[in-house]
């Protein structure tokens, strides 16, 4: 159901919707046989077609790869605390730049984690 919830949701900002319409107006469901839109109650944007939803299928895989990796990224990053102890080192230093302990450590976590374009 995961690949049919990012293809919804690519529909919808297809369609200058945002997720809170997904939340409160959409249900999906998978009953044994498939994952299915159950419920569509979107104002101004008619239920979209199996092939309107597979022409998404690309976008919708690249969305939901970036998600994950911003989960993994936000994890890598670690406490926002310890982040604004090294930005803080870093003005001391005088090192706002990439030389600095905290751009470097960002480099990193994002380097490692890269996002699809």
């Amino acid at each position: 159901m995961e690949n049919l919830y990012w293809k919804v949701k690519a529909y919808l900002e297809a369609n200058s919707k945002t997720k809170s319409e997904f939340d409160s107006n959409i249900a999906l469901q998978n009953d044994g046989s498939g994952d299915y839109i159950k419920t569509w109650s979107v104002s101004g944007v008619a239920k979209p077609t199996d092939s309107q939803l597979n022409a998404l299928t690309s976008t919708a895989t690249t969305e939901q790869n970036n998600h994950k990796i911003r989960k993994t990224r936000k994890k890598s990053y670690g406490n926002i605390g310890d982040q604004l102890d090294l930005l803080y080192k870093d003005i001391v230093a005088n090192k706002l730049d990439t030389t600095g302990e905290w751009a470097k450590k960002i480099k990193a976590v994002k380097d490692a984690n890269a996002k699809e374009e």
